[in-house]
């Protein structure tokens, strides 16, 4: 059964279409109870792995988390937030669009809604691993396409994989298909690059909610190529849904887009915008793409930028906030001595975060 169709058959939506999760609620509950005297009811935890806390060495303490202040009665646009750490990814260019690795902690300046914050921690992320999600639009629009696409997700499967990251292999039409789930074995992922069949439809929307569910307890980099001509026809899910459930997911978008055709009227659009704006809101990069060649530079660009990231890390100073979504901005010091002229390197990075789940 596709992912689609499971999805939106009155179950819920964030979990029910991973078939370990029976297994995962069995396997917790029986710890629950052997733990505790008594028993409660509550929603499925994460996997242990998505929350293992860092090494005391590597993450310093958080600050002061004694008990916080909560909103008055009287106020119904106050929002609180754990005192967590909050991991941002960065890619820096110079002007020539290449990544720049060389900056140090000293070179950053990050702000939560206009406020400087204390970086707890600074990495250079080329080690960290990587969970990448392609996913190839098998729709019938992209059909004289499609071999191109394979060919060159088959190329970048082979040149960015290592054995501590996992690709897994989306297909999307009128439905979503997860054709491989997240390996490192590129036997695997090459049968599933075999599997994709044209459909008729294309349910863009859906795909990157799918996705980015999928991605959500990965560990490290979370990462989300799409090749795709940039409709969306068919999608049960909005694009606001689509957008809230990448970022909860701390999903960096890379959107590869197929043969524009500029000024055509009988072209959708609306997709294809969707796509460049959620790439820039999660910190990717859109890329329009005609041929094998420039099909293969993308990958390339995205394969060098995966090995250049930073990892910039706080503890938010403030506890509430008058919305649920706080914003990100992170700058170069203008006092660097890393870099000539530090107004001329870009960084991208994800703009904010979400204080709690979507309901």
């Amino acid at each position: 059964m596709s992912l689609t169709s499971r999805i939106f058959s009155g179950l819920n939506p964030k979990r029910s279409w991973k078939p370990w999760a029976g297994g995962l609620v069995c396997l917790l509950t029986t710890l629950s109870l052997a733990a505790q005297t008594q028993t409660a009811q509550s929603t499925v935890p994460r996997p242990p792995g998505a929350t293992k806390p860092a090494a005391p060495s590597a993450v310093p303490h958080p600050p002061d988390t004694q008990k916080q202040t909560t909103a008055g009665e009287d106020s119904g646009t106050t929002f609180k937030v754990n005192v967590k750490l909050v991991n941002v990814f960065a890619t820096v260019t110079n002007p020539g669009g290449a990544p720049v690795s060389s900056l140090k902690q000293d070179d950053f300046q990050i702000f939560e809604d206009g406020k400087p914050q204390k970086i707890a921690v600074f990495q250079r992320e080329s080690e960290l691993p990587l969970s990448i999600v392609i996913a190839i639009d098998a729709s019938l629009s992209t059909r004289n396409n499609q071999k191109l696409e394979l060919d060159s997700a088959r190329r970048f499967s082979h040149a960015i994989l290592r054995p501590i990251d996992g690709i897994s292999l989306f297909q999307f039409s009128e439905v979503v298909d997860q054709l491989t789930p997240f390996t490192a074995d590129l036997r695997v992922i090459d049968r599933g690059i075999s599997r994709v069949h044209t459909g008729a439809a294309t349910a863009l929307y859906d795909t990157l909610y799918l996705a980015s569910d999928a991605l959500l307890d990965r560990r490290g980099r979370k990462v989300m190529v799409v090749i795709t001509d940039g409709g969306d026809t068919v999608s049960k899910t909005s694009y606001q849904e689509a957008v809230r459930e990448a970022q909860e997911a701390e999903v960096i978008l890379y959107s590869i887009i197929i043969v524009p055709i500029e000024n055509n009227a009988g072209r959708d659009i609306g997709g294809e915008h969707a796509l460049i704006q959620l790439s820039r809101d999660t910190g990717g990069k859109y890329f329009y793409a005609s041929s094998l060649d420039q099909l293969d530079a993308a990958f390339r660009q995205i394969s060098d930028e995966l090995r250049t990231q930073y990892l910039i890390a706080y503890y938010p100073s403030a506890r509430l906030s008058d919305s649920e979504f706080r914003r990100i901005d992170i700058k170069i010091n203008p006092a660097t001595q890393e870099y000539p002229d530090a107004s001329e390197l870009q960084v991208r990075h994800r703009t904010g975060y979400y204080t709690m789940p979507a309901k």
